[in-house]
């Protein structure tokens, strides 16, 4: 057997990335031998100029589109034939993205406007998901990204995601979009 080729043939079709030990069980190879072929791989389409990547994602291995090809790509994304996120989608999946978790409220407030529909569409999509409550009442829905999101975007973890200190408002500003979500404090003004 061609490790090489049956490595490449699992990833092609894998719908998600594939972590080591996993192509290790499926191969029946150890290991080592696994490592070794994930190298190959990664050198053979290196050498060829192939269009693609190999990439360690999200905990597992997948292939990608080599980064010098996005001119292309993104002509084709712009074609009827590609589906893409509306702004208002790729806007709170950003907001979540570097806030998480956060509540749609706190996510139509950053943004400015109503970002419901969005968020619908990127939990349909399988981009984001509920990741739990928020305390006090009300007890609003917290939305996170999920596996498929770090692996859409070839990232290992969140923390791989690009800094925002160029783009953050001043400190005033989150101050006063934050506070509407603080548990409020009790008033020294109180009336009888």
């Amino acid at each position: 057997m061609d490790a090489v080729a049956a490595v490449e043939a699992i990833l092609f079709v894998a719908e998600s990335p594939v972590p080591a030990a996993e192509l290790s069980e499926v191969l029946e190879l150890p290991p080592g031998e696994v490592a070794e072929a994930l190298q190959l791989l990664a050198e053979r389409l290196s050498a060829t100029a192939s269009g693609l990547v190999l990439r360690e994602a999200a905990g597992g291995w997948r292939l990608y589109t080599r980064p010098d090809l996005r001119p292309h790509l993104d002509r084709f994304a712009a074609s009827p034939t590609a589906t893409r996120l509306s702004r208002a989608a790729l806007e709170a999946l950003a907001v979540v993205a570097y806030r998480q978790p956060v509540s749609r409220s706190q996510v139509t407030d950053i943004r400015g406007v109503d970002s419901e529909q969005a968020l619908r569409t990127l939990e349909r999509r399988g981009l984001l998901d509920v990741v739990g409550v928020a305390p006090g009442s009300g007890q609003a829905i917290l939305y996170g990204t999920t596996d498929l999101f770090l692996e859409k975007l070839g990232l290992a973890s969140l923390s791989d995601l690009p800094p925002l200190a160029d783009h953050v408002p001043p400190a005033d500003i989150v101050e006063a979009l934050e506070r509407p979500f603080r548990p409020e404090e009790p008033s020294s003004d109180s009336r009888s």
